[in-house]
């Protein structure tokens, strides 16, 4: 079938972002076909269209790797889809989210429970199923623990907020500006800083006695990365789980380590959603905190799906907040 697609054939800038016909052929083995309803917008997108280490691609490429959408087709072997059902879908090997429809393997599908609408699974399922692992696989948070939580004005960072207060821990977050620390605490968040006028260190350890933090989930790289080492306790964890103004410096292990020999830990979601069991688990876990009013999911802004350049220039300069939706 005849569909349109945001193909990427060289690394750059949004602009390098093509709207294309393609051509999308019916359903393989094992495969379904989606036409997309919502797509979510995600840094690892970005990441992708930059061409950085940590998302390789082969070119020419789609993009995006989260949305929302019915299923047109089913390919031979596949029982648990039917036509007319509403999925979502959230990472995979394959990027491709930026179009129409799409191909997806019938192992990649979430189900979805029929009282989440389209706008919030796309904007949820990704940044959902992220906090989910960081907060129980990557490190199990418990009652009485102290995090340090980068850019909590975003997506993922609300999501951590409400979900960090319902474990009984206390999340310390950083956010740009005081319009976003303002969102910040409309979300539960009760102890911020304010990177463009405060010192996150120095104010991490003032707010923990000079103790620092048990864990640091950091996902803004370059320009925080020496403040969440400097932020965690003696022999504490720093998790890099994104890299929004740059990768951080390399870790001089003989120098860095011999501050507090904290463990430092890279978390992605290719290693966390390895198969449809770990995806399925996230999922389900994500769906009941969404229903039981614990975690809310705020959708900041919507773009067509033909403007994701700008959206994508809008994010990468930090002037969207909460979730970012694409509708095609």
């Amino acid at each position: 079938m005849k569909t349109h697609a945001f193909i990427l054939h060289e690394h750059g800038g949004p602009e390098v972002l093509k709207w294309e016909e393609i051509d999308l052929p019916d359903p393989g083995p094992g495969e379904v076909l989606i036409r997309n309803k919502a797509v979510g917008l995600n840094f690892a997108d970005i990441y992708l269209r930059m061409g950085g280490p940590s998302h390789p691609a082969k070119l020419p490429t789609g993009i995006g790797i989260e949305g929302v959408g019915v299923i047109e087709k089913i390919g031979r072997g596949v029982k648990t889809f039917k036509p007319g059902q509403r999925v979502g879908y959230a990472g995979g090997a394959k990027p491709g989210s930026y179009s129409e429809a799409v191909l997806k393997s019938a192992e990649q599908l979430i189900k979805l429970p029929s009282w989440i609408d389209d706008k919030t699974a796309a904007a949820a399922l990704t940044k959902g199923m992220t906090v989910q692992y960081l907060f129980n696989r990557t490190h199990k948070l418990k009652k009485g623990e102290t995090v340090l939580f980068t850019a909590v004005a975003g997506g993922v960072g609300l999501i951590a907020v409400q979900w960090a207060r319902t474990v009984g821990a206390r999340l310390i977050g950083t956010v740009g500006n005081d319009d976003k620390a303002a969102l910040a605490r409309r979300h539960g968040a009760r102890n911020l800083v304010v990177t463009s006028r405060q010192n996150t260190a120095e104010e991490v350890m003032r707010l923990t006695n000079g103790q620092g933090v048990d864990v640091v989930y950091d996902s803004v790289g370059r320009d925080s990365w020496e403040d969440s080492l400097k932020s965690v306790k003696r022999r504490g964890l720093v998790v890099c789980f994104g890299a929004s103004s740059g990768p951080p410096r390399p870790y001089d292990l003989l120098v860095d380590g011999l501050k507090g020999s904290p463990y430092i830990h890279r978390a992605t979601t290719v290693n966390y959603m390895t198969n449809n069991e770990e995806r399925q688990t996230a999922a389900r876990h994500l769906f009941r905190m969404l229903k039981s009013g614990a975690v809310k999911i705020r959708v900041g802004q919507t773009y067509r799906l033909r403007d994701a350049p700008q959206a994508q220039a809008d994010m990468a300069a930090r002037r969207t907040t909460a979730s970012t939706v694409l509708l095609p």
